[in-house]
């Protein structure tokens, strides 16, 4: 009589080699998927070395999507202007300030004392360490997607000169956080 569909078990060496074949399907899927997130996760976030006197802290942990909210620390690309390629080079490193004045703030000045809303927020000079004449940054009402970056520092270059003036969302990096 002839065998009625009998079923075999595959030898032990063919399934151990399946199984083995699907773990390594399995791996190679998560690190795709982990490689995938930490791509996605790089593409947001970044790392900034501060190395200017203007900030007490060194480095930053930059969230490239965060809206800055007053008082956040925001990192720009610098405009190419004379005084700027000067001290920094043609390809200056990005700026890192806080923010002293949101979309809608009026900016004002009294002589040497720039205000924000009437309240002092920093003091220009007239030339710069090395000499070159510093020009005031603008005033009136800050526009829309647009800030004025400040540091307590009294050498700081932001937005009370006009090399550094208003930062605008195209201009903007990220949103930071001090971490050091």
């Amino acid at each position: 009589m002839p065998p009625q569909n009998e079923t075999h078990p595959e030898p032990p060496a063919a399934s151990g080699s399946h199984a083995k074949r699907w773990l390594a399907i399995g791996a190679l899927a998560a690190c795709l998927a982990a490689s995938s997130s930490l791509a996605s996760w790089r593409d947001e976030h970044a790392i900034l070395i501060n190395t200017t006197q203007s900030l007490p802290n060194w480095a930053f942990w930059i969230d490239k999507h965060r809206v800055p909210a007053r008082g956040d620390f925001v990192v720009f690309k610098a405009p190419q202007t004379p005084l700027i390629t000067a001290h920094f080079g043609k390809a200056a490193p990005p700026f890192a300030k806080r923010v002293y004045g949101m979309p809608g703030d009026v900016v004002s000045r009294d002589g040497a004392v720039v205000r924000i809303n009437g309240a002092e927020v920093a003091r220009l000079k007239p030339a710069s360490s090395r000499g070159e004449k510093l020009e005031p940054g603008p005033t009136g009402r800050i526009p829309e997607h647009c800030y004025y970056l400040g540091t307590a520092h009294k050498d700081g270059l932001d937005s009370r000169y006009a090399d550094i003036g208003f930062v605008c969302s195209g201009t903007i990096i990220g949103t930071g956080d001090s971490v050091l």
